[in-house]
């Protein structure tokens, strides 16, 4: 049996997951470039899996997660010459064993459809599955099991450079978090607004969606590049994991393996 590519291509990173059976065995965050063409993306590939001690040979099926919608076409082109794959993509049409009760389901971002897969296989429902992200997105998921819907807010980054780019005064600062609430200094009160500010949107919208839910004890996953860093914070957050899209993706693909395609050789 040979490896399984996992590829979530988000705004801002691109992670990558190599599955052996259901063993992830490798992961890469790296940055995503909007303008790369195939061939880039097919030079990209094959350094990674080189990077990681494996053999393009070795790569049996990809499926991709999307939310770059530009890319696409240079990705499947580059999966089809680099291992004559044609790859899933996570799209309407694709079976995903989870109701979408959004009122126009093709509108959901991929991601969001394939955390809340894979929180429920790994966590139980009903649930709320945080990302942090580019975006701040809360999704939803009901003890039916359905994808219900969520909330979607601006991240971190995003909020930092409308902050800067408006502010003249204002000089950029890193995102960390801060030992206090109230800042001393001009630097130290942009820290505490970015960190204890999305800190406090997270577990305020949180309290608001069991309360709406009825579910005052509904489980929260946490995921995200920059989960990490304010999940240590807050009780409400504490439940981590990085992997959550990966993992969701090979559900996905092993729920519609009976109607791919074998590689072409």
């Amino acid at each position: 049996m040979g490896l399984l590519l996992a590829l979530d291509v988000g705004n801002t990173n691109t992670v990558i997951g190599f599955f052996d059976g259901d063993a992830l065995v490798a992961t890469a965050r790296l940055t995503t470039v909007r303008d790369r063409t195939s061939d880039e993306h097919a030079l990209f590939l094959r350094a990674v899996i080189e990077a990681k001690g494996r053999k393009t040979a070795e790569i049996d099926d990809v499926i991709v997660s999307s939310v770059v919608p530009p890319q696409d076409f240079p990705i499947r082109a580059a999966c089809r010459e680099a291992f004559g794959i044609d790859p899933l993509f996570v799209a309407p049409g694709v079976k995903t064993g989870m109701k979408i009760l959004y009122d126009h389901p093709s509108e959901v971002g991929a991601d969001r459809i394939v955390n809340a897969v894979a929180a429920v296989a790994a966590y139980g429902k009903p649930c709320i599955v945080v990302d942090f992200g580019t975006a701040t997105t809360f999704d939803v998921v009901t003890a039916s099991g359905d994808y219900l819907g969520g909330v979607i807010c601006p991240g971190p980054g995003i909020s930092a450079d409308a902050l800067f780019s408006r502010a003249a005064r204002l000089s950029r600062v890193d995102l960390h978090r801060p030992d206090r609430v109230v800042g001393k200094n001009t630097a130290q009160s942009i820290q505490s607004g970015l960190f204890w500010g999305v800190l406090a949107q997270a577990e305020g919208l949180v309290a608001r969606i069991r309360a709406e839910m009825g579910e005052p004890e509904m489980k929260v996953v946490v995921t995200g590049g920059l989960a990490p860093l304010f999940a240590t914070s807050s009780p409400d957050l504490a439940l981590v994991d990085s992997d959550l899209t990966l993992r969701g993706l090979k559900i996905l693909h092993d729920r519609n393996a009976d109607a791919r395609p074998p590689r072409r050789d």
